[in-house]
């Protein structure tokens, strides 16, 4: 399931054949999400941070085919949603979702924190990179409500992936919006799954 770590751009050839992912379902689903343990990072009590890669990406594809059923014409559709999240070598990406059940409690939450996409941050020692939102949609609306999924990219230099891949380093992921402001630190097990995407 691991692929190799050049792979930026899923392709038809990546897919399985629909009989043979049938049939290994179970077990590749339970890999990916073994895989997905250490990328999965909660800030706050509502947000929730699920880094992306070639993997989680493939994964997400395959699943929608198998479900969905439609062939290489919804393979395109899926691509194009799909391949803007694979991380480019110089950056994570993520989907942060705001993760509550009531949904009066929800509708209020996202009443208040339109633009919230917006303060989304990552520290490396204090070095601070903001998040950069994926441009396909706007997800806060013209009367300011904010989508509880967002899908968001942190663009690195060279030198802040070298530091982000020290041992020593300090990494806090991080949203200060005045209706919540929250950061949190990653573990290693973060900082090495998240690593892996660099090139």
């Amino acid at each position: 399931m691991i692929m190799p770590k050049n792979k930026r751009v899923i392709e038809k050839e990546d897919i399985m054949p629909f009989d043979i992912y049938s049939s290994q379902r179970k077990e590749l689903r339970k890999k990916i999400v073994d895989f997905k343990k250490d990328r999965r990072i909660p800030l706050g009590p509502y947000a929730t941070f699920y880094f992306e890669s070639f993997e989680t990406m493939l994964a997400q594809v395959q699943e929608m085919l198998y479900i969905e059923k439609g062939g290489d014409e919804q393979l395109k559709d899926e691509l194009t949603a799909y391949n803007p999240l694979v991380p480019n070598g110089k950056e994570l990406t993520a989907t942060l979702m705001f993760e509550i059940d009531n949904p009066v409690s929800r509708a209020t939450f996202l009443g208040k924190v339109g633009g919230i996409e917006e303060k989304v941050f990552m520290k490396i020692d204090g070095d601070l990179i903001k998040a950069v939102p994926e441009e396909d949609v706007d997800r806060t609306s013209a009367e300011g409500k904010a989508s509880s999924v967002q899908f968001i990219h942190f663009k690195f230099s060279d030198e802040q992936i070298k530091n982000f891949k020290s041992k020593m380093s300090k990494v806090e992921i991080g949203i200060d919006h005045k209706d919540y402001s929250h950061s949190t630190r990653l573990n290693e097990s973060n900082k090495k799954s998240l690593s892996a995407d660099f090139n």
